[in-house]
């Protein structure tokens, strides 16, 4: 019987025929062949939420060929991707290959295997079953109400919010939280304290710390001496007691191991120990679990790394503890093997955790294998894994409370300590330093009750005040939405690139900092669309939808009943005026647009005429802060911007700044907020000739930016001195991609923006040379690129350092890296799914167009050409979320 397997990824298919043998066929599928066309009517409300589907590129092609193999084969078997996204592929696929009436009488076969191994593979096949359409319903629900969501709601932001880009259901949601955690940080007011510390000795000579804990009978907590006068006073009482052990408890504890990963902890913990963000940890997780070669043969060394549950399979966890006892001796392995359980909101995706597929390749063994980031992401899976297995930490802790009398008021002390007395777990793995911190104490002196003690010096008497909480880091988001059930583990990685990409949220020291633009999105979504960013009204959504997958709601019913309220929120603002719309975002933002002064004036008396009102003011390409008595008083300045000496401008309404005088001209120098971010432009506009502009190069801030600094900007390009080879000139500039300095047509990057003010005739001339090297010894060359291996229609794909930017290249077509994606670790997969999407939009070069002959002139016609409608841009497949 000749099978034919549907798997998403080439790679794959190559390593499943093996395991197979020659009875099977395994061809790929590039993942998702159909989605909806980014334009009104792809999901209709009106029609039953019927929804169009659109082959896309060269899917159509792969489907012809799958379609030809259909017909000759006498089984077909879905094996794609064991998660919810899998499912929708297989349900796509076949519903193509129904509609090409490809499928006759073969059976049709749904077979998951949560690991690339051939015991795996083969466990699979015995036990095929059929597409689960309750799957494929929450994928239709999820897809549907994304759609809706971010089709709807964006054109209604880009109307009355100009220079917002999207609004999404799971997107908007997590920019939310990051504002919120914003304007928690600008209300905290800081509160003093004071902390009391001793340092004791025993009759023994050996010392340790006290604090203190109580005085007059009353408890002290962290916050209760407020002052330094109560400090005072207890120090001096401590310093005029007698000091000795009222008693002393020690209490045996076990501290357990964390469960393997998920695919939402393995994110965080990546974070946290080896700083990857969660799409690269996702991209890498990607790589390990499709494999490398061993022995000839290409194997998976994780499982599936798009998981919610923690469970593992008992033959793993046998292995396991094994390799536990012979590694680390009996007593590190446990009595009974440790169950691990989550409180699955979807049990048919309660997969297996992210685990090694074979613990017996160790971490040191495959880092010869494998590059940095690939060992290090394993090396933690496998130690994640390993420990989940081992025996527990077992720790004493030991409390000690210190009586001080004599002063005239009752005071006391404690000194806590915590030690390891068998390290279990510990001795391979601790979680990351947010979960730490238990044994910090450390080992206290051996005491007894009514032992006397000696104070060695004077009691330490520390002011502090308390902080704010800290900005969100991605893997503290991951967290915190997972913890509210919003969103789906797997998108999380998306759904924080998205932030990103629309410049909605930026990294500060690791830390998630909302943008301006992000913070007029959250306050204008809170203002008239509040229900669809509430964290419980979201998390109820994704609990509908986990309900559909496990049949006990219909997907349809989910979409009316949420369609109806949505479609009437949106609806009223078709009559929202820009003064409704500034008055809410002036009442949310108030506290970070116009905080409070030092003497307790009004913050929104305008500076210049001192009887306007600042306000928000939305300009063609952003939003700025005006005053009231425009054109009158033509005071502004960017949103955000600090206040400290001038609080603006005396210049137009559209977010404009004057930064002082060119002393060379005489013209005004000016900060201005442009579609595409900050600049700075000399003079206005005369006639035609247009003024001289330069942006705002990435890493400086438009706010902090002064006169001496633009001037530098608008200078360029500057002129570094003439190549000693050619004698052409050198000149430094900062360009759309960056700092750079050029040469007779040729460009070689600099890394930063202030090295193109102070790089030397040297350093230039190194660069120059460094780049032409690059390009293979010649202007024009192309850069040679790395081989990543043969295109499935043949050919190599290659991976190129561009003057634009890194590229991918197959034939004679080129594909720019989309952001975010790391050419060092682009995989061959990955990479063919670029170049197709660039092929199919007709990247490829064209060959030249013949002239045709001239056609005699046509009679004049007296109809009217319709008018064009322009295409709606089309987002990714997961743009809306």
């Amino acid at each position: 019987m000749h099978s034919l397997v549907i798997v998403e990824s080439p790679a794959k298919a190559k390593t499943i025929n093996k395991y197979l043998g020659p009875d099977y066929e395994v061809v790929a599928s590039y993942g998702h062949v159909r989605d909806l066309p980014a334009k009104d009517g792809s999901v209709d409300p009106e029609d039953d939420f019927r929804m169009i589907w659109e082959v896309e590129g060269k899917a159509n092609q792969r489907l012809n060929e799958i379609a030809r193999a259909v017909k000759s084969a006498d089984r077909l078997i879905l094996a794609t991707d064991p998660d919810r996204e899998g499912e929708a592929i297989s349900w796509h696929v076949l519903e193509v290959l129904r509609a090409k009436k490809a499928i006759k009488d073969q059976p049709v076969e749904r077979v998951v295997f949560n690991a690339i191994t051939k015991q795996a593979v083969l466990d699979a096949m015995k036990r095929p079953r059929e597409i689960d359409v309750a799957l494929v319903d929450a994928y239709l629900a999820r897809r549907a109400l994304d759609y809706l969501v971010g089709f709807t709601l964006s054109p209604v932001l880009w109307r009355k919010l100009p220079g917002a880009r999207s609004a999404g259901r799971v997107q908007s949601v997590a920019l939310r939280l990051v504002c919120d955690r914003e304007m928690e940080i600008e209300r905290f007011v800081p509160r003093e304290y004071w902390s009391l510390t001793a340092k004791l000795a025993t009759p023994r000579g050996e010392e340790f710390e006290a604090r203190i804990s109580s005085a007059d009978g009353k408890k002290l907590g962290r916050l209760d001496v407020p002052d330094e006068t109560t400090a005072t006073a207890l120090k001096q009482a401590i310093e005029a007691s007698t000091l000795g052990v009222a008693s002393v408890e020690a209490k045996p504890g076990r501290r357990n191991p964390p469960p393997p990963f998920t695919t939402s902890t393995l994110q965080q913990e990546a974070s946290r120990k080896l700083g990857f963000a969660p799409n690269r940890t996702m991209q890498i997780a990607q790589r390990l679990y499709e494999g490398i070669d061993l022995g000839g043969e290409t194997v998976g060394l994780i499982t599936y790394m798009r998981t919610d549950g923690v469970d593992m399979d008992p033959g793993a966890v046998q292995a396991v503890r094994t390799l536990v006892g012979s590694d680390y001796g009996s007593r590190y392995v446990p009595e009974a093997p440790r169950k691990y359980s989550v409180k699955a909101k979807n049990a048919q995706e309660a997969h297996e955790a992210v685990r090694p597929t074979d613990p017996r390749r160790s971490p040191a063994e495959m880092a010869r294998r494998l590059d940095d980031d690939q060992a290090r992401l394993y090396e933690l899976i496998w130690k994640r894994t390993v420990a989940s297995q081992m025996e527990s930490a077992e720790v004493e802790r030991t409390t000690v409370d210190i009586s001080a009398t004599g002063a005239g008021r009752p005071i006391e002390l404690r000194a806590t300590g915590t030690v390891v007395t068998f390290d279990g777990f510990l001795k391979l793995y601790q979680e990351g330093r947010d979960d730490d911190g238990e044994d910090e104490d450390g080992r206290l002196p051996q005491m007894s009750a009514g032992e006397p003690l000696k104070r060695l010096g004077p009691v330490a008497s520390t002011q502090h005040f308390t902080e704010p909480p800290p900005r969100y880091t991605e893997a503290a988001l991951v967290k915190r939405m997972e913890e509210l059930g919003i969103g789906r583990p797997s998108t999380y990685a998306a759904t924080l690139a998205v932030l990103r990409d629309r410049d909605y949220v930026k990294l500060d020291k690791k830390r998630l900092v909302p943008d301006d633009k992000g913070r007029l999105v959250t306050a204008f979504l809170e203002s008239f669309f509040n229900r669809y960013v509430e964290y419980d009204f979201t998390a109820a959504l994704e609990e509908q939808l986990d309900k559909i997958s496990n049949h006990e709601l219909d997907w349809k019913e989910v979409l009316r009943r949420f369609w109806k309220d949505f479609i009437g929120a949106v609806d009223a603002t078709k009559e929202l005026r820009v003064a409704e719309v500034l008055d809410a975002l002036n009442e949310i933002l108030g506290p970070y647009v116009f905080p409070a002064k030092p003497d307790g004036s009004d913050p929104r008396v305008c500076p210049t005429c001192g009887t306007g009102q600042l306000s928000l003011k939305l300009g063609k390409y952003g939003s700025f802060i005006g005053c009231s008595n425009y054109p009158e008083c033509r005071f502004t300045r960017p949103l955000g911007a600090e206040l400290n000496g001038e609080e603006g401008s005396a210049t137009g309404p559209d977010g404009v700044k004057v930064l002082g005088k060119d002393p060379e001209t005489g013209l005004d120098v000016t900060l201005r907020d442009g579609r595409f971010g900050a600049y700075v432009q000399l003079g206005e506009p005369v006639e035609k000739e247009k003024p001289k502009r330069a942006t705002i190069p990435r890493g400086w801030s438009a706010a902090e930016l002064d006169l001496e600094a633009a001037l530098k900007l608008l200078s360029l390009p500057r002129l570094v001195g003439q190549h000693p080879e050619t004698g052409k000139p050198i000149e430094a500039n900062i360009g759309r991609y960056g700092p750079y300095v050029s040469h007779d047509g040729l460009y070689a990057n600099l890394e930063s923006a202030d090295e193109v003010f102070s790089v030397g005739l040297n350093r230039a001339v190194a660069a120059i040379a460094d780049k032409l090297a690059k390009r293979g010894g010649g202007r024009g060359g192309a850069p040679a690129g790395r081989t990543l291996g043969d295109h499935p229609e043949g050919g190599p794909v290659t991976v190129h350092a561009g003057r634009y930017g890194p590229y991918v290249k197959h034939g004679k077509v080129n594909a720019t890296l989309p952001k975010g994606v790391d050419p060092e670790a682009l995989t061959l997969d990955e990479a063919v799914k670029i170049v197709d999407a660039k092929a199919a939009q007709g990247g490829g070069k064209k060959p030249a167009r013949k002239l045709a002959a001239k056609a005699p002139p046509k009679k004049a016609s007296t109809k009217k050409a319709p008018a064009k409608k322009s295409a709606a841009k089309k987002p990714s497949a997961r743009a809306a979320e």
